[in-house]
């Protein structure tokens, strides 16, 4: 008895619900309507009482919103924000497991740039900056005799055997920049010329064919692909 008055009583409440369900089918738009007036009065008063919450970013790209910590994706701030020109300080090639510190003279001096050459490789003065337009010229010894005593003779050893599409990453003091190879040639000194002024951004790494023959001489050419920051 006391279970079939239950099964009538859950049975009329199912079917209160159903009904209830179909008017507020039939009623959706005004639902729908009120529940967006609802929501947007609600967030101009929390807004208007500053109890709306706020984004943290913190380090290592993460944000924190009303306690909760979410990893999020990393932005490209490339095309957000202008690239300010920076000097090179190392260039790092792992295909032919280079890595050099890069020196930065402030003239176009022969001796002087002699005196930097035997330290690693340098930019010529003239050439552009990170992040700029034009073309970042590096240039450095190299040299394949069984004993070389400064290993700066080696700075650039192994520079022909990149091929188009390696990656070659030059470094500032905060921002690392990639660069693809796009071509590598063997040229003369008296003869080939390196353009400062090209369209874009580009790198041009220059080195003897070996020490003691400076009339020949391997050229690297590659695109800029993207910069990021150094993370710490």
């Amino acid at each position: 008895m006391y279970v079939e008055d239950d099964m009538k009583g859950l049975i009329a409440f199912t079917a209160r619900i159903i009904r209830a369900g179909q008017r507020a089918y039939l009623r959706k738009g005004i639902f729908l309507s009120i529940f967006v007036f609802v929501f947007f009065v609600s967030v101009i008063s929390l807004a208007r009482f500053d109890l709306l919450p706020s984004i943290v970013f913190a380090k290592g790209g993460e944000n924190v919103l009303g306690g909760a910590t979410n990893q999020i994706a990393a932005i490209s701030l490339n095309a957000l924000t202008p690239m300010l020109p920076e000097l090179p300080m190392k260039i790092e090639i792992p295909t032919i497991n280079l890595s050099t510190t890069i020196a930065n003279p402030a003239t176009a001096d022969t001796t002087v740039l002699d005196q930097e050459l035997m330290k690693g490789a340098v930019r010529y003065p003239t050439s552009a900056r990170l992040g700029e337009d034009g073309n970042v010229v590096l240039f450095g010894h190299s040299s394949y005799l069984p004993i070389v005593n400064n290993q700066a003779y080696k700075t650039f050893n192994g520079i022909q055997k990149l091929v188009a599409g390696d990656a070659v990453t030059v470094y500032s003091s905060d921002m690392a920049y990639t660069y693809r190879v796009k071509s590598v040639t063997k040229e003369n000194a008296n003869d080939a010329v390196i353009p400062l002024s090209v369209v874009g951004k580009e790198l041009t790494l220059s080195t003897c064919d070996s020490f003691a023959k400076k009339e020949d001489r391997f050229v690297v050419v590659a695109d800029f692909v993207e910069s990021h920051a150094i993370p710490f």
